[in-house]
């Protein structure tokens, strides 16, 4: 009897030493473990010269967060052609100053955004378990104008350089010998989100190649389909921080979304259109936590389609 007391108690203490060394690995060592991936993928009209997309999403920035914010200086140093941000910038309104600082470089570059739920509203303590609930969005949020935090002021600072926003709208950015159509929509999380009509307007016959981008925050199946139909050659999207909590082997527990589990994080296909999900740079600050999905930001080498 001495002998079976003494080995459970040490499967239970190994088992203990075990969840302890997840959580401090989770909240102190992998939450700030800052990755850049590289993805090359040969989608543009043969002919054209490469170019580099950068694409940032999540960052959930806290004005104290040092070690995010030099990781976002440091990204300026890959001299991207373009950047995509798919929104959830912030955590706090003071964040906005550090956040625009940190960026400035990239801001002088060609680029656009859409916002995130916590563009708008400010992160409240929640139950973590609402995660699991087949629909864990917060409702009545739709039509809702009084934001706390003052999303208008981002994203005046956002496109002060010329960054393009599109919330429900369509842009056009003119790299050398690429015009880039981009369009995007509000947060679907939060049932914002509206498909512009087209703009009418088609690129003259033997003009500059053409890339197509649909943007959006959360990758839900509708705004993807809806980007499908209208012809996009690469949907980028953040939000499900690439399920912020996975199981080594596994991958993500949840999407927060309808988007299918083994499509959380990076390149996959969504009928046909080359999908990317950014696993993001950040997390709540009342669940500021990852494990097995480190924060990370994503420099896509975008090639011409063989002939």
């Amino acid at each position: 009897m001495r002998a079976r007391t003494a080995l459970a108690l040490g499967t239970g203490g190994g088992a203990l030493a075990l969840a302890a060394g997840a959580h401090i690995w989770a909240w102190h060592v992998e939450i700030n473990r800052f990755t850049l991936r590289e993805v090359a993928l040969p989608i543009l009209p043969p002919g054209t010269r490469t170019i580099r997309v950068l694409h940032i999403s999540d960052i959930h920035l806290m004005p104290d967060q040092e070690r995010k914010l030099a990781f976002l200086r440091h990204l300026s140093s890959l001299k991207p052609h373009l950047v995509i941000d798919t929104g959830d910038n912030i955590a706090s309104a003071a964040s906005i100053p550090p956040l625009l600082d940190a960026l400035d470089p990239l801001l002088h570059r060609p680029g656009a955004f859409v916002m995130g739920s916590n563009d708008m509203f400010e992160p409240v303590p929640k139950n973590p378990l609402r995660y699991l609930l087949p629909d864990a969005r917060p409702k009545g949020l739709s039509e809702r104008t009084d934001f706390s935090l003052p999303v208008e002021r981002l994203a005046e600072g956002l496109s002060a350089h010329g960054w393009k926003n599109l919330t429900n709208t369509r842009a056009r950015i003119h790299l050398d010998g690429l015009e880039v159509q981009l369009v995007g929509v509000d947060d679907p999380h939060l049932d914002r989100d509206t498909m512009p009509p087209p703009d009418g307007a088609s690129s003259a016959v033997g003009g500059p190649a053409v890339l197509r981008l649909g943007v959006a925050h959360a990758p839900y199946q509708r705004v993807l389909n809806a980007f499908v139909a209208d012809g996009s050659d690469l949907i980028l999207a953040g939000h499900t921080h690439g399920g912020q909590l996975g199981i080594p082997g596994v991958g993500a527990i949840v999407t927060n979304c309808d988007l299918p589990r083994q499509q959380a994080k990076g390149l996959s296909d969504w009928r046909g259109v080359p999908l990317h999900v950014s696993a993001g740079l950040g997390a709540s600050p009342y669940s500021n936590v990852r494990f097995a999905t480190p924060p990370e930001a994503t420099l896509l080498t975008l090639r011409a389609r063989a002939r």
